[in-house]
C-alpha cells in the first residue's frame, strides 16, 4: 500500500517507491527533470495567472476599444466554453455511476454525512461573515458614497422570498429533462386588474408567473442523476449494461478533461489579463468599498485557511495542507474563472489522481458539492447584508441576524455556480430582513474581486469533504476486515472492482463472474467488498 497526500492507496505495486529508489542513484539534474514532469501543469497554470496579470497591465495602457477588448479576451472565453461544455456529461454520468456503484445503505450513509458536512460548514461560514461584518463595520461611514462616480450597473430584484424558495423546489424537479440542460425555472410577476375601488380607480394585484431564463438547471439534473443511479442499482443484472454505458461515458469525459487541462494555462492567462484590462477605476472602488472587500476576503482566509483544514484534521488526523497541495491546479482555475461548476472537471481529476480518493466517492460527492456547497458565497453574502444594513443606518436585532444566518445557508444551495451567481441570492436575504435592494449595485461593482476568493473557498470545501468521506470509508474497511488480512482485503476490493472481465475496466461497476474463485463462501460478497460505508 502507499499513501498519497495523506490518503491510503491500494496499489499492489508502488510506482512512487520505485521512482524514489531510482532517484537516489540519479543526479540533481535528473531529480529536477522528474519534478518538472510531475508538476508541469501546476507550474504552467500558476505561471499563466502571473503572466496574465503582467499582460493585462501592459495592454491596459493601450486604451483598447470595446471591440478590441472582446478580441483580447477570446482565448479565455474559449476556455470557459470548453469547461462548461464538459459539465453536463460529467455531472450526469459521474452521479449515475457513483449512485449505481454503492448499495442503498452505503448511499444513505454517504449522503447523510455529506449533507451534514455541507450544512454545518456553510452555517459556520455564515457565522464568520456576520461576526466579521459587525467587528469591521464596513458600512459605517460609507453612507456618503458617491455612487455616480462609480459608474454602477443597476440591479433590480422584485422577487418575494417565498417565491425564491419555491423556485428552488421547482428546479429540483424539472418538468423537462432536456430543457433542464439549458434552462431553469424562475418566478416573475405581472399586474392583473381585479376590479375598481369606490372612486372608480382600477385595482391591480401582483400575480406570480413562471418563466424559463437561460442557464442550466444543475440542481434538477443532480437529483435526477442520483435517483436514476439508485434505480439502475435496484434493477440488478438487468441494469448492468446501462451502468457500464454511463461508466464508459464518464471515463471518456475524463479523458477529454485531461486534454482540456493542457489548454487551461493559456486560457487563464487571457482570462486574468482581460479582467485587468476591463477594470474601471480600481483606486476609487477600493477606497470606497475597501472595508467591505477586506471583510469578505478575511472571512474567506479564516474559513479556508483555518476552519476547513481543522475540520479535515479533526476527522482524519492527517495534514490538510498536504491534501490541498495536490489541488493547486483546480484552485488556480477557480481563481481565474470564478465558477465552481467550471472548476469541477479539474477538481475531480486532481482529487482522484493526486490525492488517491476513491472514484466512487469523488464522482458522487464533488458534483453535489459544486451545486449545493457554497461556503465562500455564504460569507460574502452575510457580509454584504450587514454592510447594506449599516449603509442604511439600520440596527439589526437578534431575530434579523438569525434570519440572515439561516437564509444565507439555505439560499446558497440554490446559488448558481457561475460568476456573480451570488448577487441575486443577497437580494433574497435583504428581502427576508426587510432591507432595500437598491444598493446591490455596490456589490456588483466589486464582485469580480471578491468572487475569486469566494470560488476558491467553495471548491476547497468540496475537495476536503471528499477527502473526509474517503477517510471514513477507509476506516469502515479496516473495521470489517481483520488487521492481519487488511492489505489483502483492500487489494480484493480493487480486484472485484476492476478485474471482472476484459470488457469491464471501470472501478465503478462491481459484479462477480459466476463460477469464479471469488464465488467461494469464504470471500466477501460483492456488496460488502464494493463499499462498506
Amino acid at each position: 500500500m502507499e499513501k498519497k497526500n495523506g490518503h491510503t492507496m491500494t496499489n499492489s505495486v508502488s510506482t512512487d517507491e520505485i521512482l524514489e529508489n531510482n532517484l537516489k542513484k540519479k543526479s540533481c539534474k535528473d531529480i529536477f527533470v522528474v519534478f518538472l514532469n510531475r508538476n508541469m501543469l501546476v507550474i504552467m497554470t500558476v505561471s499563466g495567472v502571473l503572466v496574465g496579470v503582467g499582460l493585462g497591465m501592459l495592454v491596459r495602457n493601450m486604451d483598447l476599444t470595446r471591440a478590441q477588448m472582446t478580441y483580447f479576451a477570446f482565448p479565455g472565453e474559449m476556455l470557459l466554453r470548453m469547461l462548461k461544455m464538459i459539465i453536463l456529461p460529467l455531472v450526469v454520468c459521474s452521479l449515475i455511476s457513483g449512485a449505481a456503484s454503492l448499495d442503498t445503505r452505503s448511499l444513505g450513509k454517504l449522503g447523510g454525512i455529506a449533507v451534514s458536512y455541507f450544512l454545518v460548514t456553510t452555517l459556520i461560514a455564515s457565522g464568520i461573515g456576520v461576526t466579521l461584518a459587525f467587528i469591521i463595520k464596513p458600512g459605517v461611514g460609507a453612507g456618503a458614497l458617491n455612487t455616480n462616480n462609480l459608474v454602477l450597473e443597476s440591479v433590480t430584484n422584485n422577487k418575494e422570498t417565498t417565491d425564491s424558495f419555491l423556485d428552488l423546489a421547482r428546479n429540483l424537479f424539472p418538468a423537462n429533462l432536456v430543457a433542464a440542460a439549458f434552462r431553469s425555472y424562475a418566478t416573475d410577476y405581472k399586474m392583473v386588474a381585479v376590479g375598481n375601488d369606490t372612486n372608480g380607480t382600477t385595482l391591480y394585484q401582483k400575480v406570480p408567473v413562471g418563466t424559463e431564463p437561460d442557464g442550466m438547471n444543475i440542481l434538477g439534473l443532480v437529483l435526477f442523476a442520483m435517483v436514476f443511479g439508485v434505480a439502475l442499482r435496484k434493477l440488478g443484472s438487468e441494469g448492468e449494461e446501462l451502468i457500464r454505458f454511463f461508466n464508459a461515458f464518464n471515463e471518456a469525459t475524463m479523458v477529454l478533461v485531461s486534454w482540456i487541462m493542457w489548454y487551461v494555462p493559456f486560457g487563464i492567462m487571457f482570462l486574468v489579463g482581460s479582467k485587468i484590462v476591463e477594470m474601471e477605476d480600481v483606486v476609487l472602488l477600493v477606497t470606497s468599498l475597501g472595508k467591505y472587500i477586506f471583510a469578505s476576503i478575511l472571512g474567506h482566509v479564516i474559513h479556508g485557511g483555518i476552519v476547513l483544514p481543522l475540520i479535515y484534521f479533526g476527522f482524519t488526523r492527517q495534514n490538510p495542507f498536504s491534501f490541498l497541495s495536490g489541488l493547486i491546479t483546480p484552485f488556480t482555475t477557480a481563481f481565474a474563472t470564478c465558477s465552481s461548476s467550471a472548476t469541477l472537471p479539474s477538481m475531480m481529476k486532481c482529487v482522484e489522481e493526486n490525492n488517491g480518493v476513491d472514484k466512487r466517492i469523488s464522482r458522487f460527492i464533488l458534483p453535489i458539492g459544486a451545486t449545493v456547497n457554497m461556503d465562500g458565497a455564504a460569507i460574502f453574502q452575510c457580509v454584504a447584508a450587514v454592510f447594506i444594513a449599516q449603509l442604511n443606518n439600520v440596527d439589526l436585532n437578534a431575530g434579523q441576524i438569525f434570519t440572515i444566518l439561516v437564509t444565507a445557508t439555505a439560499s446558497s444551495v440554490g446559488a448558481a455556480g457561475i460568476p456573480a451567481g451570488g448577487i441575486i441570492t443577497i437580494a433574497i436575504i435583504l428581502e427576508a430582513i426587510g432591507l432595500p435592494t437598491n444598493d446591490l449595485s455596490l456589490m456588483l461593482a466589486v464582485d469580480w474581486i471578491v468572487d475569486r476568493t469566494t470560488t476558491v473557498v467553495n471548491v476547497e470545501g468540496d475537495a476536503l469533504g471528499a477527502g473526509i468521506l474517503h477517510h471514513i470509508n477507509q476506516q469502515e474497511v479496516k473495521k470489517q476486515h481483520p488487521a492481519e488480512d487488511q492489505e489483502l482485503a483492500e487489494v480484493r476490493v480493487e480486484a472485484v472492482a476492476n478485474a471482472v472481465g476484459e470488457e469491464e475496466t471501470s472501478p465503478l461497476v462491481t459484479r462477480q463472474t459466476p463460477g469464479s474463485a471469488r464465488d467461494k463462501p469464504s470471500v466477501e460478497t460483492p456488496e460488502a467488498a464494493e463499499s462498506v460505508l
